[in-house]
Formats: C-alpha cells, structure tokens, sequence
C-alpha cells in the first residue's frame, strides 16, 4: 500500500512561471496588424514623403536644365510672386464654409424627418441617401446634362418666360457659384443625414419621455437632448467634410474647370493646373505642402476647440 501511495503521487510542482515561447498575449496583437500597417506606411508615409522632398526642388521634366535643389524658392514663390495662390486659398475657404455649413444645416433636418415613423419611411430613406451612392463623375455629368443651356433646366425656365434662352449658368460669373454650390450640396448633404441618423438610432425614448412630463417643447428637446447627443457625430462629420470639400477637384473641374475667370479655381484645382499643364512639378508640390500644413493646423485647433470626445453622453 506504502509502495502504491508513493507510485500515485504526482510529482512536485516547479517553483516559478513556466518559460513562454513565441509572442506573448500582449504583442500578438501588433504582430498581426503589423503586415497592414507596412503596406498603409508605404502607401501614404512615401507620396507624403516624396512631396516634401519635391518641393525643395526645381523639378520641371519639360525643363531638365532648371532642375535642382531650390530650398525654399517654390515657397517664397508663393507667398510673395504668385497673386493667384492667395485667390484660390481664399476661394478654397470660401467654397469649405458655404458647402459645409448648408450640407450640415440640411443633413441634419433630413436626418430629423427620416427618423420620424410614418409611412413609406423606408423609401424616403432610400431617396435621402441615394445621392451618395453615385460615383463623383456620374454626378458632375448628370448636373452638366441639368446646367446644359440647351437641354437642360434654362431651356425649360425660358418656356416658362423666366431668363432667355441659351443661357449658360456655369458661365457666368454672377450664378456659377450658386449653380455649383448646388450640385456638390445635392451629393454632400447625405452625408451628414446618414452619420446623424445613425447617432440619433441610439438617443434613448425615455429622455424624450422624461422632458414631455416635465413639460419641454420641441424646441427645448431638440437643444437639451438631441444636439448633447450629436455633439460628437456633428464634429467628426464637419471635420472630415471640410477637409473633403478642400480637397474638391472632380465636380469642379468637369463643371467650371476653374472658370469662367478663374472664379471656381479652387487650391487643389491651381495644384492640378501647375502639375498637369505646366509641368512644374516642384511648385505643385509646394504648392500640396502648404495645403498639406494648413489642413493639419485646422483639424489640430478645431479638435482642440470642440473638446472633441471629452464629454461623455
């Protein structure tokens, strides 16, 4: 009996943690994603790179015996010897807050009344957010059929005895802006419905039931429980808008082309402009820097100032 006892014993436990090999718990994580994360480095750390690299130099492949280390030349350039630099910046600026402000203004009231039951809401959904399924170039074809002066909507406000006819919206310079204000708003306004909407799913009934036996209005709903509420979706989508509609080189460019006079010339339109037709690929990339700096500083001071995610809902 002593002999079997003695048999069936285990044996001592070993004091210490048993050795691990391979990745621990803890870094398996980054091993993983470490593949995509290269790929996306070398995706986006090298064209970043390779613009700032690009813009200290004099790189003209028209113009080989120019080429060359410029230092900072291409940004002086811009800053004090091209007149059209500041016109696009301040264009650029001007389309941002207009597109911005009407898109979110309109995206949110769509996302008010989308949310609302009442029949057919599936189909007005559909409708609402259908616009941002089309492709940037179906949409400015579709809008140039529209702006055509001689089968578009001018043709039918003439009949109607409003305007003449073969008037061309997107060649004057008193409706081009507005004509193309409203084409991008037709695309960018679902935007913000589908990101509002979708923030407004998780707004709980009970505290819209909770201020109605309080006896709040609609109006003191909408400002105490709604808008608390989208705080966070209304700043990430206005972020990530106005660095989009800086960046508007599609609807502009096959609807205007940076015309008529240069009035639609966007910063990102001059860059394609300089890059494409004149071949100075050095100033371009000075050019893609400057903007490059100037988005980073807004995102950087508009995050900073709306205290983006501090506050908990």
């Amino acid at each position: 009996m002593a002999q079997a006892a003695a048999v069936a014993k285990p044996p001592p436990k070993r004091s210490g943690s048993p050795r691990r090999t391979g990745a621990t718990p803890r870094t398996l994580p980054y091993l993983l994603i470490a593949p995509a994360a290269l790929l996306m480095l070398g995706f986006i750390a090298y064209p970043v790179l390779s613009v700032f690299y690009y813009s200290l130099q004099h790189f003209n492949p028209a113009k080989p015996w120019r080429n060359g280390f410029a230092g900072f030349d291409n940004f002086t350039k811009a800053f004090t010897e091209d007149p059209e630099f500041w016109h696009t910046l301040g264009f650029s600026l001007q389309w941002v807050v207009v597109q911005v402000v009407l898109q979110l203004l309109l995206g949110l009231g769509l996302a008010l009344i989308v949310n609302q039951t009442f029949v057919g809401r599936a189909l007005a959904r559909a409708l609402v957010f259908s616009p941002w399924a089309v492709s940037g170039v179906l949409t400015s074809s579709i809008w140039m059929l529209i702006y055509n002066s001689q089968t578009g909507i001018t043709r039918y406000l003439a009949d109607a005895g409003v305007g003449t006819y073969g008037t061309s919206w997107l060649s004057d310079t008193s409706t081009v802006f507005p004509a193309v204000v409203t084409a991008e708003l037709w695309r960018g306004v679902p935007f913000f419905a589908i990101l509002i909407l979708a923030d407004l799913q998780s707004v709980s009934k009970d505290l819209y039931e909770a201020a109605e036996v309080d006896g709040a209005g609609r109006l003191r709903q909408f400002f105490h429980i709604t808008l608390p509420h989208l705080k966070d979706a209304i700043i990430l989508s206005t972020l990530l808008r106005a660095v989009w509609e800086f960046n508007n080189v599609d609807l502009l460019y096959t609807l205007t082309g940076g015309g008529p006079a240069g009035e639609t010339t966007t910063l990102p339109l001059r860059i394609a402009s300089i890059a494409v037709d004149s071949h100075d690929f050095g100033y371009a990339s000075a050019l893609t820097s400057i903007a490059f700096v100037i988005l980073l500083f807004f995102s950087m001071v508009y995050l900073r100032l709306s205290k983006f995610g501090g506050q908990e809902k």
